[in-house]
């Protein structure tokens, strides 16, 4: 089943240093913009990460020191990324865990405002393990009866990632709307107000922590009983982006 769009959605894809999204940085990058005519476009792009990749992340990807040494950096290339994303919902592959906030990260590291909380997204991840929990390379298999060939390459699992998408519609089609906004609400499993999910939302729909010491607690709580706790936090390794919402409601107990 063809994807209902009313705006082109991305399907992208990450292969990056390792897994730490405050510190780790990507080395190739896959974006395919499906249009609302079904028309696409695929992008693949290798970085210069200015980092060493972990051997851990190189036995899985493949890719060497040696093979990003003379790519440009993300920064060369973020301000026309950000003007093709424009405009976009995005999806992937475990995307709303990982992939979306390392990109988010390193829009943020290159100073190019690009803002994902105002896009839908869809994790094709989360909607299989809702529905059946397996890998994307069994899911590949599962839905689309093939064997998805040179698995953790970033235009492979990209392309791969599509093709389940449309074809858990199939499978599903009392379940699951071809429509972009439920099948982002459908494939997000928490109310997460930071892309690495330190800041949350509760029943209330006020922020709390959602980590440590003081998980479960309200943030304006936190801060103003212990304002030790931002700074902590503002030295500590978080990312950019946990920083900055941490930031804004700091801000506004301040104007409040």
């Amino acid at each position: 089943m063809k994807l209902h769009l009313k705006r082109p959605l991305l399907f992208l894809d990450l292969e990056t240093t390792g897994l730490n999204v405050a510190t780790d940085r990507i080395i190739e990058i896959c974006v395919l913009k499906l249009h609302p005519d079904q028309t696409n476009e695929i992008k693949t792009r290798r970085l210069n990460p200015t980092i060493p990749i972990s051997p851990q992340a190189q036995a899985i990807h493949g890719i060497s020191d040696e093979d990003v040494a003379n790519e440009p950096t993300f920064k060369e290339i973020a301000k026309s990324l950000a003007k093709w994303m424009e405009g976009c919902d995005i999806a992937g592959y475990n995307s709303i865990k990982f992939d979306v906030p390392m990109l988010a990260e390193e829009f943020l590291r290159a100073g190019v405002d690009y803002n994902f909380r105002k896009r839908k997204l869809i994790d094709v991840q989360n909607i299989f393990h809702k529905m059946e929990q397996r890998t994307l390379k069994a899911a590949y298999r599962f839905y689309c009866d093939k064997e998805l060939e040179n698995a953790h390459s970033a235009q492979a699992d990209t392309i791969a990632t599509m093709e389940v998408l449309e074809c858990q519609l199939d499978k599903y089609p009392d379940d699951l709307k071809n429509d972009v906004t439920f099948l982002s609400e459908f494939s997000t499993r928490t109310q997460n107000l930071d892309y690495a999910g330190r800041i949350a939302l509760n029943e209330e729909e006020q922020p709390v922590f959602n980590f440590g010491k003081h998980k479960g607690r309200l943030v304006t709580e936190v801060l103003q009983t212990e304002p030790s706790y931002y700074d902590w936090m503002m030295r500590g390794d978080f990312t950019l982006d946990t920083k900055k919402v941490l930031t804004e409601i700091k801000l506004s107990i301040s104007i409040i």
